[in-house]
This record gives structure tokens, sequence and C-alpha cells, in this order.
């Protein structure tokens, strides 16, 4: 194959999990192996299942999948770490003569692992210095700093991601230059045949309310239950993850079930909304409309690129 590394990308709740297995079973029948590398940064977390829609071992179909279940939930993994991982595990693969296929949503954690990056400086005093500041002034007032100087960071990133919005005033304060600067072109690492899943906007969110109402039914509130009882105490991030925060407020009498739901379907949908919005940027992904032969379409754009 031209391509050595190829990509599974869309919104949540496109179907990533389930092509990606349907297209790795086709490609071993004509004896080329490829395994899987997570691309999904929630799904990193130990103990975050049915809230991540991750796939289970028995359900993977005898595929080897990596960076599932890596770290606890009282850990933090940044662009920079998960990077490091990814591209130690694709090169293994590699070498191993397979193909390795990332499969997963998280767009910054894809552009590490797949682009050429030169990271921007960090400095951890500042870092946690700024995250004081947050904790005491709170996340709109640090977008709105952030707006008045990088307002191209400021429309790419969301008022809530206080930890991107920190990283990006960070590196302004470090180089004395906007945070959009320090993005480079957009380049693969290696050859990459990226696919993405394009799918109806009604549709989407109809699934999305599906999988929501479906993780609540299915023990979303005892594993959030259970992690609230763990000894160690839950990462900014893994607290962060949509849908364990809304069951957190639930279980904790701040929120009604219905209202947590709705909630969650809410920041869902505006999740998959800046998905899209991101991954449209990017000219190099081969989009292919959700339908029923979706995984003939895409055995057929790999085809195409061999």
């Amino acid at each position: 194959m031209p391509f050595s590394t190829l990509a599974i990308i869309g919104p949540t709740a496109s179907g990533k999990s389930n092509l990606s297995l349907n297209v790795i079973e086709a490609l071993a029948e004509q004896g080329y192996n490829a395994e899987v590398i997570n691309a999904d940064a929630m799904q990193l977390y130990r103990g975050l299942d049915i809230g991540t829609a991750k796939l289970m071992v028995e359900h993977r179909k005898g595929i080897v999948h990596h960076l599932i279940d890596e770290i606890s939930p009282s850990q933090e993994m940044t662009a920079v770490e998960y990077s490091l991982l990814a591209k130690s595990k694709a090169e293994s693969i590699i070498q191993a003569g397979k193909l390795p296929v990332f499969v997963g949503g998280s767009m910054f954690y894809l552009s590490a692992a797949l682009d050429k990056l030169d990271f921007a400086p960090t400095d951890s005093n500042l870092r946690e210095a700024l995250e004081a500041e947050a904790d005491s002034v709170g996340n709109l007032e640090m977008h709105r700093r952030l707006q008045e100087q990088d307002p191209i960071s400021a429309s790419r990133i969301h008022s809530r991601n206080v930890r991107k919005v920190i990283r990006a005033l960070e590196v302004i304060e470090l180089t004395g230059k906007p945070f959009s600067a320090s993005l480079p072109e957009q380049q693969y690492l290696r050859p990459t045949l990226t696919i993405g899943i394009d799918v109806d906007r009604t549709e989407l969110k109809n699934r999305i309310e599906q999988r929501v109402h479906g993780m609540w039914s299915q023990g979303l509130l005892d594993e959030a239950q259970g992690l609230l009882d763990s000894s160690e105490p839950l990462s900014k991030t893994a607290r962060a993850a949509i849908g364990y925060q809304q069951a957190f407020d639930y279980l904790q009498g701040v929120s009604e079930r219905q209202s947590a739901i709705e909630n969650t379907i809410q920041l869902t949908n505006r999740y998959a909304r800046r998905q899209m919005s991101w991954f449209r940027r990017d000219k190099r992904i081969q989009w292919l409309p959700d339908h029923h032969e979706l995984s003939v379409s895409a055995l057929e754009r790999i085809r195409l690129e061999r």
C-alpha cells in the first residue's frame, strides 16, 4: 500500500468502531493484517466504559486494540504524551508488517499522532499559576482574556475547554506569539489515508439521543458511583468527560435525572458540531456518506489508494 497508516474518524456516534472492525476483517481476508490504535481521549481511562461507548474486548472480534484502558481516572494525559505513545505503537505495528488503524474523534489527539507537529514550549510553574487563576476567576474570564490576545484561537477553543484555553495563554506568554501561530500547516508524519464518516445531522442527533438514553439504562450510574467512591481523586479531564459530570450531578442531588440526561444530549451534540467544524478544515480527509454499504465504500477507497 502507498500509505502505511489508516485513520477512521468522524463525530461521536458516527459508527467509527463498527466500520473499523468491518474494514479490518475484510483486509485480513485479502492478506493485510491490521491493529487498532485508539484515538478517543476518554477511552484511554480505565473504568470510563459505558459513558465513552468503549468497545469491550468481547466485541472486538479478536482484533488487537491499543491505548484503551491505558491510564487510571486520576491521571492526566496531554496531547504530547499521547503523541509519543501513539507514534511508538504505530511504528511497532508497521515494523511487524501490519497496518495501524487510528480510530476515534479526539481532534487534537489525532493531529498529534498523525501529523508533523513541533509542539510549543511549556512551563509547569506558569501552567499551575494559570490553573489557579482559572479556579479563582472562572472559565469565561480566562476565555475572554484569550479573545483579547488571540481572537483566532479563541474562536476555535470553546470556553468550557479550560485546559486548552490555559494552554493557549501559556504559549502566548512564553513565546509572545498567538497560540494559533504555533500550529503548523498539516502534514502527515507518514503516508496516511484518513476516511471520515459523514452522517446526516438529523440522523446523528437521533443516534446521540438513543446512545445517551442507552447509557443511562445500561449502568452508567453504577459506573459513575464507582468512580466517586474510588480512593483516588478524579483528574480534571476525567471528571469533565461528557456524561459523567451529569451523572455525578444527579447522584449528588444537584440535578434531576431527566435534566441530567437532556444536558448530556445537548453537550454531546455541541461536541459533535465542534468535531465536524475541526475535521472539515482538513482537506486531506476522504469523506464517505453513511449508508448500508459504508464498509464497501471504505474498502473501495482503500483499494483505489493502493
